[in-house]
């Protein structure tokens, strides 16, 4: 796992020649690419979500492209449509920008349930289907969809179901002082900055089966249990009213062996899976309307099962 670990900074190093800061974005960024992952931005515009992404793209040479969603977007907006060639006078498919590796779907709830619902069968089966035709989507592939918790007006909610499609959910989050400053004196000097390639698709793939062969003990499975189940305890817990499903035990799971593998360990700790379980499950737990009336959260939540559940 160190040739893993090695490689992976290396890559975070060579993002950082244009990005400051912005560690745990840049990180999960990292653990959704080695786990076949997507991602759930929050937070507010101009904090280099976008400059991120497209620095990874750059580094890994991989195609990306960056869809703005609002209300009038349609779904052959987002996937595909048919154009009339009139020299063969047939109608031709033409693949539009979710056939990338990188796919930024900029402020995805400001479109309507029936594009949002268009992404599903991309992220879940990554695969597109259009009429009776199946086109399979280039690995790796991950969606990463912003949305801004600061206005309301004329936006959508995104359903459960596409939450849990999800990954993780990263709060980005305000630079620093420093990293204020350091923004500021090296503005000029960061957008010259060519960022290198720093490993090949087939790099990648050979990561994955790496990572999957990292060791978890029966003690860490144990604990992941406990953690799931503890969210489903509605009489411990009365502020949840759904909680955790398979998959996001699953999903505690992939993220905590790249993690290990980030680290250079061959083998989980119960400390990767703590570490985890924030970007994790946040957007995957159903508060009950009278903790959200008492601003209760789901990392409030997160924090008390953590707390309550012993590590083995």
């Amino acid at each position: 796992m160190q040739e893993i670990s090695m490689k992976i900074w290396q890559l975070l190093d060579e993002v950082g020649k244009v990005i400051v800061g912005q560690d745990n974005l840049k990180r999960d960024i990292v653990i959704a690419l080695l786990s076949g992952g997507h991602i759930l931005l929050e937070w507010a515009p101009g904090l280099a979500k976008t400059r991120t992404v497209s620095s990874f793209s750059q580094a890994l040479k991989l195609d990306f492209q960056r869809i703005q969603f609002t209300p009038d977007l349609l779904p052959s907006d987002l996937i595909w449509a048919k154009i009339y060639d009139p020299d063969a006078k047939s109608f031709e498919v033409k693949k539009w920008p979710i056939f990338a590796n990188f796919v930024l779907a900029d402020e995805i709830n400001r479109a309507p349930s029936k594009v949002q619902s268009a992404l599903l069968e991309c992220m879940e089966e990554r695969q597109v289907t259009i009429g009776e035709e199946t086109f399979l989507l280039d690995e790796p592939f991950i969606v990463l969809a912003t949305q801004n918790p600061l206005e309301q007006e004329g936006t959508f909610h995104l359903p459960e179901a596409q939450l849990d499609r999800f990954l993780l959910k990263t709060l980005v989050e305000y630079p620093t002082a420093a990293e204020e400053k350091k923004i500021l004196t090296e503005s000029l000097e960061r957008e010259i900055v060519k960022i290198s390639k720093v490993f090949t698709k087939k790099d990648i793939q050979n990561f994955k089966k790496l990572i999957d062969g990292v060791e978890v003990s029966q003690s860490v499975y144990e604990y992941i249990c406990r953690i799931v189940f503890a969210s489903r305890d509605s009489e411990k817990y009365p502020e949840i009213s759904y909680g955790w499903s398979p998959r996001a035990s699953l999903a505690l799971l992939r993220t905590a062996k790249v993690l290990a593998a980030i680290y250079g360990r061959s083998f989980v700790l119960p400390e990767d899976v703590k570490e985890m379980a924030y970007w994790v499950m946040r957007h995957r737990i159903i508060m009950s309307y009278e903790a959200l009336a008492e601003d209760i959260t789901s990392d409030d939540m997160i924090e008390r099962i953590l707390a309550d559940t012993k590590i083995d």
